[in-house]
């Protein structure tokens, strides 16, 4: 009997590297893993169209995409960059332990790769050997984004669009509040007359209140560094399909 040729097998492929840390640039990778200074990512563009990453338009929407963990971590720098717009410095074990993630595994640890994935979505970003600039705002979905959505979960977003035409929400009356307070207190007007006028505009006085003391911290904020350095700029904000139109 006449032996066959052995057919050799192919050789094993090694595992691939997770995919949310080889899209990324090196400079992510490096980031130290005993603490990381977090800074506003200042974009003028979210501050009046994005949603706070609090918000139930990131919790019902972004979630799907950006994963639970991402979602929680953007969540958590949003307050505290509420109580620190300055900036802070995050100690990563101690925040991973708060948030309910383990550190095993070095750099591929579901709190790091969280990090990353914030970064291959343009929501965050390296400013420095131990920065990483944060907005706490996120960006209505594209319409790419909308497609990969469940069918579900589309229909609800479409629903949305379709209330926040005839009645905004909260944190659109509060974004709006918010731009008049910072306009009329650019042409001049007293802190006593900008909370009259919002009234006048049918503002409630809380949300008055509100918008002049964010309009007053927002003057005060120092302009967003340009240098080449650091200029890594979002892309241009593209708005979903059937979008409801931008605040006046």
């Amino acid at each position: 009997m006449k032996h066959l040729p052995r057919l050799l097998s192919p050789p094993a492929r090694a595992p691939a590297p997770p995919e949310d840390l080889v899209s990324l640039p090196p400079a992510i990778h490096s980031l130290p893993t005993d603490a990381i200074q977090i800074s506003t990512w200042l974009d003028p563009l979210l501050d009046q169209h994005g949603h706070d990453a609090r918000s139930t338009y990131v919790e019902q929407f972004w979630l799907p995409i950006l994963g639970p963990t991402t979602t929680l971590f953007l969540r958590h720098v949003a307050h505290r960059l509420e109580q620190n717009p300055d900036g802070f410095e995050l100690p990563v074990a101690a925040t991973a332990s708060a948030l309910g993630l383990g550190l095993a595994g070095g750099r591929n640890t579901p709190f790091l790769r969280a990090i990353a994935r914030a970064a291959k979505f343009k929501l965050a970003r390296h400013v420095g050997h131990d920065t990483l600039a944060v907005h706490p705002r996120i960006p209505p979905l594209t319409r790419v984004q909308l497609d990969r959505l469940p069918s579900h979960v589309r229909d609800t977003h479409q629903r949305w669009q379709e209330e926040s035409r005839r009645h905004p929400d909260v944190e659109q009356l509060r974004r709006r509040a918010r731009r008049l307070a910072l306009s009329l207190i650019e042409i001049g007007e007293s802190d006593e007359q900008v909370e009259r006028q919002l009234h006048r505009w049918q503002f409630h006085p809380a949300l008055a209140h509100d918008a002049l003391r964010w309009a007053h911290e927002r003057r005060h904020q120092p302009a967003p560094d340009t240098s080449p350095i650091e200029a890594e700029p979002r892309p241009r904000l593209i708005r979903s399909a059937g979008a409801p139109p931008l605040p006046a």
